[in-house]
């Protein structure tokens, strides 16, 4: 029996759930109200928990008690399970009831959605303990958003948590818009982009804004730094490898009549392969060092790496769309033709193991999720009734994983005791 049925049931406690985090979002690794509301909700179930040491994360160990059928203990499947559990530095004017009462902070990401999906899920489990056979592990990640908190829980053990290496690792993230409520959304290969950050700092010397031959204006130059990039963008790459690269933090002057010593920005960088990233790395430097010294002003041009691209593994992919399709219908399942343009710190994780991302639509039922405000608004807003079957897919995901690897392993120990 699927876990749906158990997951909707559970539907107003992780409704409650959701909108207690949502109403108190911390922001980076040091998430220390929200780590202890998720603790007390998984108190009473038969985990092992494991607090993080450099960030509030929580690792919770499922030990599944089924017959692993032949093989050893310490060779029995390992699957994990991700929500990440940060916040945003948001004002929130979504106006919903528990919006929230933390000033200039708010779950615009939908991370409160994933923290309650995945206690939802971790319940789901063991209330089936006797039928897994193999562990779950359980990673609620603080700092996802650009803290690279998936990484330091990975540096403090999360993928030997259960005393070996995880076989299979799974993670999902819910939209405001992008698609229709209830759609999962994933694809085998690139997922999501890298994501790097550009920072550069032009030296100028300032001077009155009436005379600006007697000064050296950072601000012209850098105006000129942000044209050349994009020009960069369509002439420097292949079109087929797209970069994406936005300016989002300018600061320059301190009036209309000053020109100031100095200019300073910071852009985005997203790319889709490692050969364009790389390039990219070393052309930013020459391309705008070149710039400032053509204008005889001095540039500091930092390319600072933050989240390599999320790959999802072929097979692991197919898993989640066929579990998805178990669940909810092939209609509901869509493979994305191409990645998405945002990046997550989930990659890591996909680095090392073998595991799959998906999407789920968070639009309101019956709204057009091209007419809404997207992650990171201040009104952003995603619907309750995505909880339930998001617990159920991380459940079911989780158990069919475990079923599959138990079978795989002991096909394998009936070929080696045939060939001994």
């Amino acid at each position: 029996m699927s876990h749906l049925h158990n997951a909707r049931q559970l539907e107003p406690e992780l409704i409650r759930l959701r909108h207690a985090l949502h109403q108190e979002p911390e922001i980076g690794l040091d998430l220390p109200r929200t780590q202890e509301r998720v603790l007390t909700e998984l108190e009473d179930l038969p985990l092992e928990i494991t607090l993080g040491r450099q960030l509030s994360s929580i690792g919770g160990v499922l030990r599944g008690t089924a017959d692993a059928a032949g093989t050893n203990t310490s060779d029995r499947p390992v699957v994990l399970l991700r929500g990440d559990m940060d916040g945003l530095p948001v004002q929130e004017r979504t106006n919903v009831q528990y919006s929230s009462r933390i000033d200039g902070a708010m779950h615009a990401c939908g991370h409160d959605l994933h923290t309650a999906m995945l206690a939802g899920a971790a319940r789901l489990l063991a209330e089936r303990q006797s039928q897994l056979p193999g562990d779950v592990v359980f990673m609620f990640q603080p700092g996802e958003e650009g803290c690279n908190g998936a990484g330091i829980m990975i540096d403090e053990g999360i993928l030997d948590l259960a005393g070996r290496r995880v076989d299979a690792a799974f993670g999902m993230h819910v939209f405001s818009g992008q698609t229709d409520h209830g759609n999962f959304l994933t694809r085998p290969g690139i997922m999501m982009s890298a994501s790097d950050t550009l920072i550069v700092t032009v030296q100028g010397t300032g001077g009155h804004g009436s005379a600006p031959y007697k000064a050296q204006d950072p601000i012209a130059v850098v105006t000129e730094m942000i044209s050349a990039l994009q020009v960069a963008v369509t002439r420097q790459f292949d079109i087929f490898d797209p970069v994406v690269i936005t300016v989002g933090l300018l600061r320059a002057g301190t009036a209309s009549n000053i020109i100031p010593d100095s200019a300073y920005f910071e852009a985005s960088v997203r790319t889709f392969s490692e050969v364009s990233r790389d390039r990219l790395k070393r052309l930013a430097p020459q391309l705008l060092g070149g710039i400032a010294r053509a204008h005889g002003l001095d540039a500091d041009v930092e390319f600072r790496p933050r989240y390599p691209a999320t790959v999802n593994n072929d097979a692991e992919a197919q898993v989640v769309m066929d579990t998805a399709a178990e669940l909810f219908g092939t209609d509901r399942i869509i493979q994305m033709k191409q990645p998405l343009a945002a990046s997550e710190d989930f990659s890591r994780v996909l680095n090392l193991v073998p595991g799959a991302f998906v999407g789920l639509g968070a639009a309101a039922p019956g709204v057009d999720p091209n007419s809404v405000q997207f992650n990171h608004s201040p009104f952003a807003s995603f619907d309750d009734g995505v909880l339930a079957e998001g617990a159920a897919l991380y459940a079911q995901l989780a158990e069919n994983r475990l079923q599959q690897l138990a079978h795989e392993r002991r096909v394998v120990a009936t070929a080696v005791k045939v060939h001994q």
